[in-house]
């Protein structure tokens, strides 16, 4: 049965997680995991955050933040269509479930080392000739926007596919790329004038009120489907809103 041949842009969600190698230190991106995320579809995503002390007079202060995703019928209908012939022609395990979760899980790694300005620990991860346009443009950055990189998986509230793809190249090798996209908390004191349009919440932490800003991230995956290729997947593409665009 042939695949159809799909050029261009066409996005879909796929499957991924992070395994450390403790052999050598090495980490790579693989499959895993079973946890379900939220909608495929960020559009209209909203946040909500109601800090509320505990019963009966204890002091402990609890946090809850409520993301709300409005999915588009078309994009919708459209990804089902990709998760199909992405099991059909060329994972029959492949889960969108899955992926999103172990997206989730390389976003904060790949985060956390771009905030650490550790470019050499990225190879392997983001493909070779995206590390040193990072590293251009981080050496620019003041330390409170590095620190606004690192996305703690506790403090990442919303992850969800946005576009998706199926192509070929001219040699007839076979990619699939998807764009993940992820809401999450910072602490990082950064400037008002710079950061309009990202929302602000206090949050209540015991006896403390600590002000963190929703930022959004968009990370692309891609992995090669060519028979005998090493089925890893590489971020193709790293954008943090306001950060680093």
């Amino acid at each position: 049965m042939a695949l159809p041949m799909l050029r261009g842009c066409y996005r879909f969600p796929s499957t991924l997680s992070f395994t450390r190698l403790f052999s050598n230190e090495r980490i790579i991106l693989n499959w895993s995991g079973k946890t379900r995320s939220p909608p495929s579809s960020p559009a209209g995503a909203a946040a909500a955050v109601r800090p509320y002390s505990s019963e009966r007079g204890r002091k402990k202060q609890t946090q809850k933040i409520v993301m709300v995703g409005i999915p588009n019928p078309f994009i919708w209908f459209r990804t089902r269509i990709y998760y199909f012939l992405i099991r059909t022609y060329f994972d029959k395990e492949f889960s969108i479930e899955e992926f999103a979760e172990g997206s989730k899980q390389a976003f904060s790694h790949v985060s956390r080392l771009l905030s650490q300005s550790q470019f050499e620990a990225l190879e392997g991860l983001v493909a070779k000739d995206l590390i040193g346009k990072l590293e251009e443009k981080c050496n620019l950055l003041p330390l409170s926007y590095k620190q606004a990189l690192s996305a703690d998986p506790e403090e990442i509230m919303y992850t969800t596919p946005g576009d998706v793809g199926i192509y070929y190249d001219d040699n007839g090798r076979k990619f699939v790329s998807i764009l993940m996209r992820f809401w999450y908390l910072t602490s990082a004191h950064l400037p008002d004038d710079t950061m309009e349009g990202t929302r602000i919440f206090q949050v209540a932490i015991g006896e403390e009120v600590e002000t963190k800003r929703l930022l959004t991230a968009n990370y692309e995956f891609q992995r090669e489907f060519t028979k005998g290729v090493t089925p890893d997947w590489t971020i193709t593409r790293i954008e943090h809103s306001k950060l680093l665009d």
